[in-house]
């Protein structure tokens, strides 16, 4: 009868560990719970109470001993207890486990109470080295708070219990079928993610920690109920499987039940290396705590790595011989178990262990019913698209071969560009070699890095060498394009790589198709080729650059010669025409990269080609405006590399509409918008695969390429040749008529605006040019101009009015951008 059952009484029953633990024992003893308020109202047999206060103590001691109808408890299992591990000494250590025991122990004295069982740790002990057993007389010297605090709370349990006999069990770390102790789940979760984490270590890699398994430890604590009559007051156990599994070993064993790598490599960082990286990460948790990680602090703490080497091999034979216990589960027959766990349900297991999933994960949870089948199919895709393509990385370090063994053979005599070419070889060849393995995504990133320090290196130093300057510009652009052009691109998320739409929610094309790039390549290659020109000048490579419309203004030199060597440019610390050539240069590589699908799968890259044009396009009309008004001339050259510039500006802003549209719906359906910004990820829509219909007449591609994303309205195509009579004005009236000044700014922004408004996305700025209009109504009135250019100026003016208010034809559409469109 339940009447005649032993009673237990169990803190922290409605727990995990407390749970499982009640069911086991409730088949032979009447089982009371003591656990939070709120536990009470879910389960009849608990009381609820706050352990960390001793009036609730003392009510839940008064309710249970309406219960019992009597004083006699058989056992006392003392699991409830506060564990932290960011190594900080918490309040609630104190509060939960010190004066938590002690008012749980005063509540008791009123009680006849056989046993006092405490869930203490292994922890507590001083930890040996790789072949050593800790054993229940291993001096005591916790290292950190958690088990600090343990060590209080059973000395204070030696001095609060009075004539109540303890048992202290200290016990290895617990993991089930699902889930493990912090260590090693965050262990597992780094591994699967392939986190560079995961293959660094600050400590003995043959060190290694005990474990014990849910379903031995409840046997345990059955066991030593039962034998509560046998054994000593004060009996300490230490409980855990004996035998250890290293650290290395269980990174190879869960590496290879993940993904099939036998060969997991292992990198043994110094102690203070390490240290110092996992500080840094921890200072940086506030800087961006929603946006990047969900505000999931890292978990590898600095106090962590002053323990990496700490090896727990328990002797387990005074639980053998008191209890005739010994483990039945060994953890390394049973990570086969817990890896099943997570593959057969990722995001479950992550919330199971209390670890953030990847964000990559968590869309793909929304996405598909298998994850680990997606992560799976992408890592196959991954590794066959890198051995296809591993020419690229053989390419790079080939490349750096070449470069550091260029400056005897090119005749180069600067030492720093020397030392440059060097060193960049050197770094070169090594990411190179590096991007091999398919491991290694960031060593891609690294070559790119280094290309473009090649191309800026001679501009720099200021090399006078023609062959030194162009072996510079291909060298880096290969090695960027070799780094990133090549499939496939690193640090694509697996959800952003197979789910997910190549059109945009809402679109009717995808802004990053081929056809919409090309151009801006095209234009990319002119204004290279005019703006290494132009550099050659000012390293002083060449003696002269072709003009053949504007003269200068300086004996002996024509409009771009006198333009590219004045002060303006000179205030440059580099040639600014060799800025120019290597922005163009990259424009060209970045226009080369990704799939019709980047504007989700690479954000950053987007916004990178679109920072590359769009504000130093404005850059560049800002240097054509100042030409004529501060130095006093024109330069065809520049003026050519201008337009280019400026007119890649519509070509490239509906992919960037696109992207902060993705972004935007990523991060109102609870994604942290920093992670998708740099991995990509997936979005609304059907799940397909990005086509470039090349298949198709040279015609119908050119058309595409011209015209793709973009609509010519004649008011636009007139205000742009408007502009153009404004900004050459000046050449008919003269610059001392008052207005030529105002009429050369206003005529370039209106080209500027009127060739930005072409692109749909765009075209509520042509609005500006409605100002630009009323500022040229205005302007004549305010400098005094004559009659005939006030004429000219106003009557222009009204023009550009006219022309800005028809919106023009929009024959395409842009999901919710549409509002600012139609």
């Amino acid at each position: 009868m339940t009447g005649t059952k032993p009673v237990v009484i169990i803190t922290g029953a409605a727990g995990n560990i407390g749970s499982r633990l009640s069911r086991k024992l409730a088949r032979s003893h009447r089982v009371i719970g003591l656990d939070l308020p709120a536990a009470s109202e879910k389960r009849d047999d608990v009381i609820g109470c706050d352990i960390t206060d001793p009036d609730s103590m003392a009510r839940a001691a008064g309710e249970l001993a309406h219960r019992l109808a009597g004083s006699a408890i058989a056992s006392v299992i003392h699991l409830a207890a506060f564990f932290d591990f960011s190594g900080k000494d918490r309040p609630q250590y104190k509060a939960v486990n010190e004066d938590g025991t002690r008012n749980l122990l005063r509540a008791l004295q009123r009680f006849d109470v056989e046993q006092f069982v405490y869930s203490g740790t292994m922890l507590v002990h001083r930890p040996g080295r790789p072949g050593e057993r800790i054993t229940e007389e291993t001096p005591l010297a916790p290292a950190w708070a958690y088990p600090q605090s343990k060590a209080r709370t059973e000395e204070i349990i030696r001095q609060e219990a009075g004539d109540i006999p303890t048992v202290f069990l200290r016990l290895a770390g617990l993991y089930d079928d699902r889930t493990a102790v912090p260590t090693l789940s965050h262990q597992i979760a780094r591994i699967y993610e392939r986190n560079l984490k995961s293959h660094l270590f600050s400590g003995d890699r043959d060190a290694g920690q005990a474990f014990i398994h849910l379903e031995d430890m409840l046997d345990l604590f059955k066991r030593v109920v039962d034998r509560r009559g046998e054994l000593a007051p004060g009996e300490v156990i230490l409980a855990g499987e004996p035998d250890t599994l290293s650290y290395d070993a269980l990174q190879q064993r869960i590496a290879e039940l993940i993904h099939g790598d036998k060969s997991w490599s292992t990198l043994v960082v110094p102690a203070p290396v390490a240290k110092l990286g996992a500080k840094l990460e921890t200072k940086m948790e506030p800087v961006v705590p929603d946006a990047f990680d969900q505000g999931e602090k890292p978990f590898i703490r600095p106090f962590m790595i002053d323990m990496a080497s700490d090896h727990y091999a328990l002797d387990i034979s005074r639980a053998q011989d008191l209890l005739d216990w010994q483990p039945q589960k060994r953890i390394d027959s049973h990570l086969p178990t817990l890896i099943a766990a997570l593959k057969d349900d990722p995001p479950g297991w992550y919330r199971a262990n209390g670890i953030t999933a990847p964000p990559w994960l968590a869309s793909a949870e929304a996405r598909v019913t298998d994850t680990e089948a997606l992560r799976a199919e992408h890592e196959r895709a991954y590794r066959k698209a890198h051995r296809a393509n591993l020419w690229g990385g053989w390419a790079n370090a080939g490349l750096g071969l070449w470069l550091l063994t260029s400056p005897p053979l090119l005749g180069i005599a600067q030492t720093g560009l020397i030392a440059s070419n060097f060193l960049a070889g050197l770094f070169l060849f090594a990411a190179g070699l590096m991007s091999l393995s398919w491991r290694l995504p960031a060593a891609r990133f690294a070559a790119a890095l280094t290309g473009c320090w090649i191309m800026l290196a001679p501009l720099i130093f200021w090399t006078p060498n023609a062959p030194a300057y162009l072996n510079g510009t291909l060298i880096g652009m290969l090695a960027v394009a070799f780094a990133l052009c090549l499939p496939p691109m690193p640090g694509v998320a697996p959800v952003a790589a197979r789910t997910g739409p190549t059109i945009p929610k809402g679109w009717s094309y995808s802004p990053s198709d081929w056809f919409q790039r090309l151009p801006v390549i095209f234009l990319a290659i002119i204004g290279l080729l005019v703006s290494r020109y132009l550099t050659a000048y000012q390293l002083e490579t060449i003696d002269a650059v072709w003009e053949p419309f504007f003269p200068g203004t300086i004996e002996g030199k024509n409009g771009t010669e006198q333009i590219i060597t004045s002060s303006v440019s000179k205030a440059w610390p580099v040639p600014d025409a060799g800025i120019g050539a290597m922005t163009y240069a990259l424009e060209i590589v970045v226009g080369a990269i990704g799939s019709a699908r980047r504007w989700r799968t690479m954000p950053w890259l987007v916004v990178l080609f679109g920072i590359m044009i769009v504000p130093l396009g404005a850059i560049s009309i800002f240097f054509i405006i100042i030409q004529p008004i501060v130095i006093g001339t024109y330069s065809t050259l520049a003026l050519i590399a201008a337009a280019a510039m400026v007119w890649q500006i519509p070509y490239s802003l509906d992919e960037l509409v696109a992207t902060y549209q993705f972004l935007r719906r990523r991060h109102k359906a609870g994604q942290p918008w920093l992670r998708v910004f740099f991995r990509g990820d997936t979005d609304e829509g059907p799940d397909d695969n990005p086509i470039d219909d090349f298949e198709r007449s040279p015609r119908a591609i050119l058309r595409d390429m011209l015209t793709g994303g973009m609509t010519f309205p004649p008011t636009l195509v007139a205000s742009m040749a408007l502009g153009a009579v404004l900004m050459l004005s000046p050449l008919v009236f003269g610059w001392g008529s008052g207005i030529a000044a105002t009429n050369h700014v206003v005529g370039a922004l209106v080209i500027t605006v009127a060739v930005a408004a072409l692109a749909p996305v765009a075209r509520l700025a042509r609005f500006l040019n409605l100002l630009m209009g009323i500022v040229l109504l205005f302007a004549p009135f305010v400098t005094g101009a004559a009659w005939g250019a006030l004429g000219f100026s106003v009557l222009c003016g009204a023009a550009l009015i006219a022309l800005s208010i028809p919106r023009g034809a929009v024959n395409r559409n842009f999901g919710t951008w549409d509002r600012f469109i139609r």
